[in-house]
């Protein structure tokens, strides 16, 4: 009975993970389902979101029904704003928007620039390189505006922290409106207006607004004002959903109210560009693209499609946002603006392939940075945070590089690689690069506490970016392992799964499925719901694709008179091909997918965590019952038996030797008699499946 099996070498090695599974609270659950007419399922998991009462229930789901203070009230400078666009587009004045190269600040650029078009004003936009001169708005964009005899600068997710540019156009008679969604400095650049929620009260509908977010409350309130409301709203809601999402902003307040609205709409868009994007990129929205033979007034398909903030976070959002890490902003500027499908097609196959570029620019830059790891051996409980910079790295994606190690090793990371500063080459290279944190880590703090040791730096708790003279790495590395031993404990160094419910398998079903999409859009703030099902068993796993696995699930449930098993379920685990093959029981933590195929829809699940079960399920009622059974062509007998107050299964096979397990445990003895048995994990698939051929044959026997 000694364990050979190749698959039984491979348990362990499973993501390092640790799992917070949400306090239940039945009662609350099952008087909330039965006045919403929810199951309960669904109920803890708005429990577990702080909605706990049936007004705050129907707040969540049906968000149109609160009445929202008008903007106007809520933002100070916003009604000024307003005022100087309008006079300007009176004037004919120049307008000038200064954006940003990620999604937001192209999403918010495009916006303003089709808004702003649209009510008749003389306006153009810059983005600055990503690459030659970094975020946000500087002095030589100012200086060239005015250059261009540019009346106001219009920034859109950026500017707040621009004091010195800002106060360059000011020197030089310029209007300038901020618009942007990042945190305060401590002072204030000295603009005409600031729209930022961050200078809200913390608890205004308004306060998790993105860049985009802000554009598109200035734009419809100055649409309002002219009176020139009627064909805009749409595409401009079409823009704030996309880069809303894109940007990771928190999914709650007004964000959740307006994509609910604008999710609806981007099957059917408006937007030339958007259109182009969704065929490029294989969204699935039953709306086929006009050509150029389709009457002008064609309608769409009357399919009622509405898209999940997955459908732009990791298929439209990544091609927009590969533009602005390794190309020219301009491209996505023209795709969302353009009334022509020829030249929106043109730019969306631009953003596929270089999409595809930054694919395989990750891929090669991830493996490398990991060979790098596994080599150095680094010990991770020391350190506490990961330090990896090589050269020849492209700066544009590794910040999603970075992202992605913290995925697999449970650390904060910063990555970077080596830069020849700007129109200085006869000065050293530079370190330049992008950091990502865990929950317990705040990465901009730990960038200040090496400030000393930086040239540029900035960010918040979850991400930031840097530079320093190469000369100073060990000396970063070594202050970063210091602050990172000043919050961070041991426990905390494997990635947090937060989990909502546990779940059998035979409730994964449409009615589920369809209740959860009450709860849409999900993302940050308001998480997918995450369920857990112990000791599934896997009954096909295979590698597919770009090193993901494809299994097919099932679950044993036991009764008084048999064993069976569910119906089997589909499952993808994502980047996972590293852990195959999984053990052939586990117990599994995931989110449900709807996967349409050949014309037919089923639900999914899709893995975000895995770990053993704590023991294989042994039936309560089985009381001094024995059996024999054939296993894998040898001879087994069973027997089933109380020790104290314990149920204790015995396997013995033709050499005398006793595999004993009892309830609830996972490790049991294997051996000729107590003394002298060794400890095993019965989880182990070798042991495993034994015990479960076992019980069959106690069911078995009992039947007779």
């Amino acid at each position: 009975m000694q364990p050979s099996s190749p698959e039984s070498l491979n348990c362990d090695h499973l993501p390092n993970q640790r799992w917070y599974i949400f306090p239940q609270q039945s009662e609350l659950a099952q008087q909330l389902a039965d006045t919403l007419g929810i199951i309960p399922l669904v109920t803890q998991v708005l429990i577990n979101r702080g909605i706990e009462t049936p007004e705050q229930a129907e707040a969540f789901l049906t968000p149109e029904s609160q009445v929202l203070p008008s903007p106007l009230e809520e933002f100070k400078d916003l009604e000024k704003s307003v005022e100087l666009l309008e006079n300007a587009i009176n004037q004919g004045d120049k307008i000038a928007i200064c954006g940003d190269y990620d999604a937001d600040g192209m999403t918010s650029t495009a916006l303003l620039m089709r808004s702003l078009s649209t009510l008749g004003a003389n306006v153009n936009y810059a983005i600055p390189s990503r690459m030659k001169e970094g975020y946000g708005i500087n002095t030589r964009i100012v200086e060239e505006f005015h250059q261009e005899d540019v009346k106001i600068i219009l920034t859109v997710d950026n500017g707040i922290s621009a004091y010195q540019p800002i106060a360059r156009a000011k020197e030089l008679g310029l209007i300038v409106i901020i618009t942007d969604h990042h945190d305060l400095p401590e002072k204030l650049p000295p603009a005409d207006a600031i729209l930022n929620p961050k200078l809200l009260p913390l608890l205004s509908p308004y306060r998790g607004l993105a860049g985009v977010g802000v554009a598109y409350v200035l734009a419809i309130c100055l649409s309002q004002k002219l009176g020139k409301m009627q064909g805009l709203v749409n595409p401009l809601l079409e823009l704030f959903t996309l880069g809303t999402i894109a940007d990771l902003a928190p999914l709650v307040g007004v964000n959740r109210r307006w994509l609910k609205r604008g999710l609806k709409l981007i099957p059917y868009s408006q937007i030339t560009g958007i259109q182009a994007l969704i065929q490029v990129a294989g969204v699935s929205t039953g709306y086929q693209v006009k050509s150029e033979e389709q009457p002008e007034n064609s309608l769409p398909s009357t399919n009622n499609k509405t898209l999940k903030p997955d459908d732009i976070g990791f298929r439209l959002g990544p091609r927009i946002n590969a533009i602005g890490r390794l190309a020219d902003p301009q491209i996505v500027i023209e795709l969302l603006t353009t009334e022509n499908m020829g030249i929106a097609l043109e730019r969306a196959m631009q953003c596929e392939q270089i999409n595809q570029q930054r694919q395989l620019l990750c891929e090669e830059i991830q493996q490398e940075a990991i060979a790098w790891i596994e080599s150095e051996n680094i010990d991770l409980k020391q350190e506490r945070v990961l330090v990896v910079v090589q050269p020849e790295w492209h700066h544009g994606v590794i910040g999603i590089v970075a992202s992605r190690l913290v995925e697999r090793y449970g650390v904060p990371v910063f990555i970077g690689t080596y830069e020849q500063p700007e129109d200085d080459t006869e000065s050293p290279k530079i370190v330049r690069g992008s950091a990502r944190g865990i929950a317990e880590f705040d990465i901009f703090k730990a960038l200040e506490y090496c400030q000393d040791l930086l040239g540029k730096f900035g960010g918040h708790k979850a991400a930031g970016g840097f530079s320093f003279p190469t000369e100073n790495l060990d000396q970063i590395r070594a202050r970063l392992s210091e602050f990172a031993h000043q919050c961070l404990e041991l426990e905390h160094l494997k990635p947090l799964i937060k989990i909502d419910v546990q779940a059998d398998l035979s409730e994964i079903n449409f009615n589920l499925y369809d209740q959860i999409n009450q709860l849409h859009p999900c993302g940050i703030e308001n998480n997918a719901p995450t369920f857990w099902t112990p000791n599934v068993r896997i009954v096909q796993q295979k590698v597919v694709g770009k090193g993901h696995i494809k299994l097919t699930l099932t679950q044993d449930k036991y009764s008084h008179t048999q064993l069976t098993a569910l119906p089997t379920i589909n499952c993808m685990a994502w980047r996972w091909a590293d852990y195959f093959p999984l053990p052939h029981c586990l117990d599994i933590a995931y989110q449900l997918k709807e996967n349409s195929w050949n014309g037919q829809t089923n639900i999914e699940l899709e893995l975000v965590g895995a770990r053993l079960p704590e023991s294989p399920e042994i039936p309560h009622h089985q009381v001094n019952k024995s059996a024999e059974f054939d296993y894998n062509d040898k001879q087994y007998s069973c027997s089933l038996s109380y020790v104290g107050n314990t149920q204790e299964l015995k396997i013995r096979n033709q050499k005398g030797e006793v595999l004993a397990i009892k309830k609830g445990q996972r490790f049991g003895l294997l051996g000729k008699s107590r003394q002298d048995a060794q400890t095993v994990d019965v989880s182990q698939p070798v042991f495993y499946n034994l015990i479960q051929a076992a019980v069959r044959a106690l069911e078995d026997n009992q039947k007779e």
